[in-house]
This record gives C-alpha cells, sequence and structure tokens, in this order.
C-alpha cells in the first residue's frame, strides 16, 4: 500500500508519521489496505490555486481530493485510489475555531477527502447521501481517536 506524503508548506508543523500511520488504518478499515494514494498538504495559497484550476472557485478549501476512478481510464490501475490535497493553514483555523486538537482536524479531514475518493458525496447528491458520508466520517474518527467530532 503506497502512501506518498508531501508537505509544501512551511506555516505549521504536522506530524507525518501520524498522517501515515492513520491512512494505514483508515484503509484497512476500508478493505482498501493495497490500495495507492497521494497526499500533497499545502497553504491557503496553494490550495486557492488548486480550486481555482481545477474547480473553478478562487477562494482557499480545507480540503480537495481527486479520485482516479473517475473518467474514462478508470479502469487502469484500480489500485490507485487519486490524491488529496490539504490546506494545512485552513485546517489550522477550523481546529482552533472548533476548539479542536490541530491533527484531530487534520485527520477528520484526511477522512474526508478519503471518502470522497471512494465516491462519497455530500455536495450534489440528496439528504440521504450527505447523512451517510456524514456517518461514515464520523464512524472512522471513532476508530482514529476513541471520540466523536462535531
Amino acid at each position: 500500500m503506497p502512501i506518498s506524503i508531501q508537505n509544501k508548506q512551511k506555516r505549521q508543523k504536522v506530524d507525518i508519521g501520524r498522517v501515515r500511520r492513520s491512512l494505514k488504518r483508515l484503509l484497512k478499515k476500508l478493505d482498501r489496505a493495497d490500495s495507492e494514494i497521494s497526499v500533497l498538504l499545502v497553504d491557503d495559497d496553494q490550495i486557492r490555486e488548486i480550486n481555482k484550476t481545477y474547480l473553478k472557485r478562487d477562494r482557499p478549501t480545507n480540503v480537495i481530493s481527486f479520485a482516479m476512478k473517475e473518467g474514462a481510464f478508470d479502469h487502469v490501475h484500480p489500485e490507485i485510489l487519486g490524491d488529496i490535497i490539504l490546506s494545512v493553514e485552513t485546517a489550522a483555523r477550523d481546529a482552533q475555531a472548533g476548539h479542536l486538537d490541530f491533527m484531530d482536524e487534520v485527520e477528520f479531514l484526511l477522512i474526508h477527502g478519503l471518502l470522497h475518493l471512494l465516491g462519497y458525496n455530500h455536495e450534489t447528491t440528496d439528504a440521504n447521501e450527505r447523512e451517510r458520508m456524514e456517518n461514515r466520517e464520523r464512524e472512522l474518527f471513532v476508530m482514529l481517536r476513541h471520540y466523536d467530532i462535531e
């Protein structure tokens, strides 16, 4: 299970070992232990540019996922799930606003991004799909951190 993690930001210290361990546990729990995933940690300026270029949204966001199972060549390498791009800067602000541990917030955003890679969607679907994704997020977060996030 190759997990590639690149830290392209300098604003916040991130425990890369914890990120890797958490992703391994999550992939195993999701029966995707042999899957490949890439994580890019960036700042707000970097994620804003990615968001603008690929999603036509000119603002920073907390996490963006690019699933490899979408598109015409989704069958070529089914073991490659895709890429998760996470703004560490936004995660730090969100953690502070929600009175959460910074790394817990990072893990929650990784869960969110990973579920998008697996086909979950909360933006353009009905309320049942949103609820299904939110429930799965909570379940996986509790598995990792042993408390529920609100």
